[in-house]
């Protein structure tokens, strides 16, 4: 009875053209019932999310994870606060690089593990100026232009 699962992942492309990542965690997420039912069909957005520290706890704001449509009265808030669920310490090395002037915490991936549990990768930020997004995307269009001259 072995059933081919499909890969989930749920990813924050905008984040890395608006901020340069410093760091990296992946952390659980703490979710009802009927949000990982949603998010295992791949219903949920973290484009508009974003994280902060709050009494030695970190959260996720504005992550939406549709309502299951199976799920009737008991169903979930699309726009919950949830928590995630990292380390002490990680929490701790977090906290400190926040201390720092343009430092943010923003949400990658999301991602279901190999045992069932959604993941959240998410990174310690600073965000970019206008003149470094131009370089970005001049730096993607001369790898695009060398893909192409590689294909061909």
């Amino acid at each position: 009875m072995s059933k081919i699962q499909k890969k989930i992942s749920i990813k924050n492309k905008k984040a890395y053209f608006d901020y340069e990542i410093l760091d990296k965690y992946t952390a659980g997420i703490k979710l009802l019932g009927t949000e990982i039912k949603s998010v295992r069909e791949s219903k949920a957005s973290i484009k508009e999310a974003y994280c902060y520290v709050d009494n030695r706890e970190v959260f996720i704001k504005n992550m939406h994870i549709t309502e299951y449509s199976n799920g009737g009265f008991i169903n979930h808030e699309p726009y919950r606060l949830r928590k995630l669920l990292l380390n002490k310490k990680e929490i701790e090395k977090i906290e400190k690089k926040l201390k720092d002037v343009g430092i943010t915490i923003v949400p990658l991936l999301m991602f279901i593990s190999d045992k069932g549990y959604a993941k959240l990768e998410i990174g310690i930020a600073k965000g970019k100026k206008l003149y470094d997004k131009r370089e970005s995307l001049k730096q993607k269009d001369t790898k695009r232009d060398l893909d192409r001259l590689v294909r061909n």
